[in-house]
């Protein structure tokens, strides 16, 4: 029965650490979130800057875990450079280890006042990030609890016989001892809180230095599995940052672990706390890590190129961003508007879909708008990074302003897109659906206006490479002719309303809708005509006639 409650009171202590970490991660990351995405995205300009930020993001967020996966996916949306990413996870894993020798340093008298503290902050705070500040004190004030319950937790295993015996065949086989203690790192998703574990149990005098060392080597490698298999499902970038981090560890430990036996001896001979070995060997591992791994970053990061390649380039991604051509101007952006010339054809074809269901009355020919709508939002968000990578270098004004209006274009696109998913694929939807017939009249009116829209995109396409002010100018004349046509199909539709058309009232709503949908697109594809007009002085800043 007494070794039951040790083990729950052991248990217990372990799950509030656990949950103090997570508050702490939840916490920081309401309160400062943005700003340390912000820091660790933009913060990887040079080596000693990039393990600062993922040493102050670790430090913040109390998981290097976290830090891990954060860095993997801005390398896979391409705004950090893998060798840079390399370099903030060795600043991460010393954030971490920098962590616990604070946690070790006997202030675990603090924990009431943090947790007062943070409950008052979070009960005052009307702002998510004072209240995000709050939990992360009452998360910082939890953890420093449960390493007093582990202390109280653990003081009774000095007798167990049956503890001894386990950790006599521990001190007995070290590579065992790294794999057991990075299993549980792995299983409990935190190297600090194994280690913390490992701090409790030297501080009861019943592990050897040398054991402590294998102990310490194992969560050390086990805390960078969790990224990695979260990472497995990423793309080849995201996957060779955590694959390079856990390579790092893995072969760190290997180098370590045949001098565990020297450095023990060593370390005895040194002044240092028995009571706080396991932390001082962690910070200690993690800089001698950081300082033999650094030089070699760009090397590793060839390596896990040439290990994890990138996979095909799919039809549904981007075809025409090279990476390799954001050095010259010229042909980024040539690039950058053959791919948005993609995104225009896809949704030309969204709008014939919708208008062959709309007249063959054929839910079949709107079954891929919606993958066609989701091909549409990837690429013109892949153009919109690529242009902001273009842009960290400094482009000339002419580059500039041609950059501004591809994105433009590429907005305007994705917003017909929308459109056309979310509003005129229902209202096509609504018809079939319910067999629904409008008048001679109408049908016409909105089949006409569907074609010309169409033959508007084709002039947008046009414009939008030849730069062609005629064309221009003709695309903002034809939009007048859209709103007037909108304006008399209204008013048409509401004189046959007047007159009891039964044609009319059973289509009254879908026949507005589908006039305002595709005026609404027509707004859109016009837009590609508005910086050629305005370079030209040919635009006017508003509609309204001047009083005389």
């Amino acid at each position: 029965m007494e070794s039951t409650i040790v083990m729950i009171n052991l248990f217990g202590a372990v799950a509030l650490l656990l949950f103090g970490l997570s508050q702490v991660k939840e916490g920081a990351t309401r309160a400062f979130g943005i700003r340390l995405r912000t820091g660790l995205a933009q913060g990887t300009s040079g080596q000693a800057r990039s393990f600062l930020a993922g040493f102050v993001a670790t430090i913040a967020l109390q998981s290097s875990t976290a830090t891990a996966l954060m860095i993997a996916s801005f390398v896979e949306k391409g705004l950090v450079r893998a060798r840079m990413a390399q370099i903030v996870l060795l600043g991460a894993n010393v954030g971490t280890a920098v962590t616990a020798w604070i946690v070790a340093t006997g202030v675990d008298w603090l924990s009431p006042l943090l947790i007062l503290g943070g409950v008052m902050l979070y009960r005052a705070g009307r702002s998510s990030a004072k209240q995000g500040a709050g939990t992360a004190l009452v998360g910082i004030g939890l953890m420093l609890l449960s390493l007093h319950l582990l202390g109280l937790a653990t003081e009774p295993m000095r007798q167990s016989p049956a503890l001894a015996a386990f950790l006599t065949m521990l001190d007995t086989a070290w590579p065992v001892a790294l794999l057991f203690a990075a299993a549980l790192a792995f299983i409990s998703s935190s190297s600090l809180a194994v280690v913390v574990l490992i701090l409790s149990l030297s501080a009861a005098g019943i592990l050897s230095s040398g054991l402590t060392i294998a102990l310490v080597l194992g969560a050390n490698l086990g805390g960078a599995i969790p990224p990695f298999i979260a990472t497995l499902s990423a793309s080849a970038s995201a996957r060779r940052v955590t694959a390079g981090n856990l390579t790092v560890r893995a072969i760190g430990c290997a180098i370590a672990l045949p001098l565990a036996a020297p450095a023990a001896e060593f370390l005895q001979t040194l002044s240092l706390s028995p009571a706080k070995l396991p932390v001082d060997i962690h910070l200690l591992f993690n800089i001698a890590l950081a300082i033999a791994a650094w030089p070699f970053s760009a090397l590793l990061s060839g390596a896990m190129l040439r290990l994890i390649p990138d996979e095909p380039r799919a039809q549904t991604g981007p075809l025409h961003l090279d990476d390799r051509a954001l050095t010259t101007p010229v042909i980024a952006l040539s690039g950058a508007t053959r791919e948005v010339l993609r995104v225009g054809d896809l949704i030309e074809r969204m709008l014939i879909a919708s208008m062959n269901a709309f007249h063959h009355n054929d839910l079949q020919e709107l079954r891929d708008v919606a993958a066609l709508e989701k091909q549409v939002d990837v690429l013109q968000q892949e153009v919109k990074l690529y242009l902001s990578r273009l842009g960290r270098s400094g482009l000339n004004d002419e580059h500039g302003r041609r950059s501004i209006v591809i994105i433009d274009y590429a907005i305007n696109l994705e917003h017909i897109g929308d459109i056309i998913e979310k509003s005129l694929v229902e209202q096509v939807k609504k018809k079939i659906d319910n067999g629904l017939k409008f008048s001679e009249e109408g049908y016409q009116e909105l089949k006409t206006l569907f074609n010309l829209t169409i033959d508007n995109l084709r002039i947008a396409q046009t414009i939008f490479v030849t730069r062609d002010a005629d064309l221009a100018r003709h695309l903002m004349e034809v939009k007048v002719d859209v709103r007037h046509m909108e304006k008399r199909s209204s008013e048409r539709h509401l004189e046959r309303l007047r007159d009891g058309r039964a044609d009319s009232l059973q289509t009254s709503s879908l026949h507005l809708d589908i006039l305002r949908d595709l005026k609404r697109i027509n707004a859109h594809i016009v837009s590609v005509a508005h910086p050629i007009l305005d370079e030209s002085g040919l635009l006017i800043e508003s509609r309204l006639r001047l009083p005389r």
